[in-house]
């Protein structure tokens, strides 16, 4: 024999010797770790490629609403709209602005008006200053605008009141005598001397 020893009991010693326990312990760590790695790599890179796929079904989307929309729009179309509303848009301003001076001047014309109106009202029927038109007046007054119509109003001599007209209608030469009964309103004997004129 070769070795004075049993070759079985040399490698139990030698192996006993190395002490291998605690790098096959390791080894089975490693073993599991790898495994939980490799479990976890496939989940994860199954939610990697549903993600992908949804992003793609996305794009394909948006891809195809970009072909639409570009398909759609009419570039010379889109710039000759813009042009007229740009001229529609300077035209209505240039409206805005004639008529912002148009106002300002009515604006003044009224005013400058309003003035006449108000010194005219201050002088009165006659031209001179109004201080007070007595009733007397108003009458007279009335008497003359009926006069120049062609209407002349007699008083009741009893009574002082006016209960007589006799109309004269120059171009057909008719004259009538009207009575005025106070059971009549004003505005019938108005139209009536207008028909009668």
């Amino acid at each position: 024999m070769l070795l004075d020893e049993d070759p079985a009991t040399l490698i139990h010693q030698c192996a006993t010797n190395f002490n291998i326990a605690p790098d096959r312990s390791a080894l089975s760590r490693i073993s599991t770790s790898q495994t939980h790695l490799s479990a976890f790599r496939s989940h994860h890179l199954g939610d990697q490629k549903a993600t992908l796929q949804k992003l793609s079904r996305q794009l394909s989307s948006l891809q195809s609403q970009h072909s639409l929309t570009t398909s759609a729009h009419n570039p010379a179309a889109h710039a000759a709209e813009i042009l007229r509303l740009d001229t529609q848009k300077f035209r209505v301003a240039k409206h805005v602005s004639d008529l912002e001076i148009e106002e300002e001047r009515l604006e003044a014309e009224l005013e400058m008006l309003r003035a006449q109106a108000e010194e005219l009202d201050a002088q009165g029927v006659e031209g001179g200053e109004r201080v007070g038109m007595s009733e007397e007046d108003a009458v007279v007054l009335k008497l003359k605008v009926y006069r120049s119509l062609g209407i002349d109003i007699d008083a009741d001599p009893v009574s002082g009141a006016y209960n007589k007209a006799v109309i004269r209608n120059a171009a057909k030469g008719d004259v009538h005598v009207v009575n005025i009964d106070p059971k009549f309103s004003r505005f019938f004997y108005a139209k009536y001397f207008w028909d009668t004129l």
